[in-house]
């Protein structure tokens, strides 16, 4: 469905509506949702939303995928004729719940979201099993990087979350 969302997007700047056949949980419940495309296994670009922001969990979908093709500042633009070569994941996101400190996080097992408290709208977040990260602490000073958070100055939150994954 992202991959079909994005290439009718890209064909015709229409948003397809969710197809009829997904597991009755997509059009019934809500969910933050990432959508990673890669090319050749590496990251060519990767949108989400860590809190839900549509009607539910396939327009979430359809709209992080649009946006992952479309808006990632750290890439170009997806064209049509890369889709053939791309590989999308959808990561469905579990409630964050807050946690005191990263230290015991099972980053295989739990991506973490690091809010900054004040000043506010800052944030950082980074998916659970990421290759090449090896330790919460490296966890940790990703997500602060994203977010443009300073540890040692702001005051921040922490939060855990789990995902599904589809390929």
């Amino acid at each position: 469905m992202a991959k079909n969302a994005v290439k009718n997007y890209l064909e015709t700047g229409q948003v397809i509506s969710p197809p009829k056949d997904l597991p009755e949980n997509f059009y019934k419940q809500k969910s933050g949702v990432f959508v990673t495309i890669e090319k050749d296994k590496e990251l060519r670009s990767c949108i989400g939303t860590y809190l839900p922001t549509k009607e539910n969990i396939a327009q979430e979908i359809i709209s992080n995928a649009i946006a992952a093709a479309t808006q990632d500042y750290r890439f170009t633009p997806i064209a049509p004729e890369e889709l053939n070569n791309l590989s999308f994941t959808v990561s469905i996101l579990s409630e964050p719940e807050p946690i005191e400190n990263f230290n015991k996080l099972d980053l295989k097992k739990y991506g973490l979201i690091v809010k900054c408290i004040d000043p506010p709208q800052k944030c950082g977040l980074l998916l659970p099993d990421i290759e090449g990260v090896d330790s919460a602490e490296q966890q940790f000073s990703i997500c602060c990087a994203k977010g443009g958070i300073n540890p040692e100055k702001d005051t921040v939150a922490l939060f855990r979350f789990k995902v599904e994954k589809y390929k």
